[in-house]
């Protein structure tokens, strides 16, 4: 039997490769070997130095990648939200810092319309997760903990947080956050609402720690 002569590069051939269809699926339908297609489509390459690519974005699209670690970062914001209300932003500590930055590659997958419907399904659960937060959305929100903090350190029983002459860490940054906010009000630089929530949440947060007398004594 006489074998065909096919014209080098057979046009049926490179159109196929052009679609995204790989070399070993066109000989396996033309019964030829793999080798003979890859001659064609080389012939073909040196006249059209695009081939290649055109094949690779004919490819059709690998669902995306989920890891074991992105499991484990979903759950953690997922978690995070559920424990404090917000999502995390980054330059509170190294953990949150890692899942704001972990988040933020998921918005850009999602902007593109490359998120893994198994981060989006669970992410979705979260209001505008989506949407990147501004400066003053970050701002915002760490003004509420703070006052939520403070709140809470007093009804621990602590009295006033101190902005200074205290090693404690927390105590420090609560008293600066509740000293800033006292400059503010003195300057007329606190907003109403502000200074309405600090008024409802805190009351007496501007006179603070009472000095006491030097002969006075503390009773029992």
């Amino acid at each position: 039997m006489a074998k065909i002569k096919r014209p080098a590069p057979h046009p049926e051939w490179v159109l196929m490769y052009r679609k995204g269809i790989p070399a070993p699926k066109i000989a396996a339908g033309a019964g030829v070997a793999a080798s003979v297609v890859r001659y064609h489509l080389a012939i073909a390459a040196r006249q059209d130095s695009g081939l290649p690519q055109e094949h690779q974005a004919a490819l059709p699209a690998s669902p995306p990648r989920v890891t074991d670690a992105g499991r484990r970062n979903l759950a953690a914001v997922l978690a995070f939200y559920e424990a404090e209300g917000r999502l995390p932003v980054n330059g509170r500590s190294s953990e949150e810092s890692a899942l704001a930055g972990w988040l933020a590659r998921r918005r850009k997958e999602a902007a593109e319309g490359s998120l893994s419907p198994v981060y989006a399904q669970g992410l979705d659960a979260i209001p505008r997760w989506r949407d990147y937060p501004t400066k003053r959305d970050a701002d915002a929100t760490r003004w509420q903990q703070r006052l939520a903090e403070v709140a809470a350190w007093l009804a621990a029983g602590g009295d006033w947080p101190r902005h200074s002459k205290t090693d404690e860490h927390e105590e420090r940054t609560l008293g600066v956050w509740l000293h800033t906010q006292r400059i503010d009000h003195r300057a007329g630089k606190l907003t109403s609402a502000k200074e309405k929530q600090l008024n409802t949440v805190i009351p007496g947060w501007r006179q603070g720690r009472q000095r006491r007398g030097a002969n006075s004594r503390l009773t029992a």
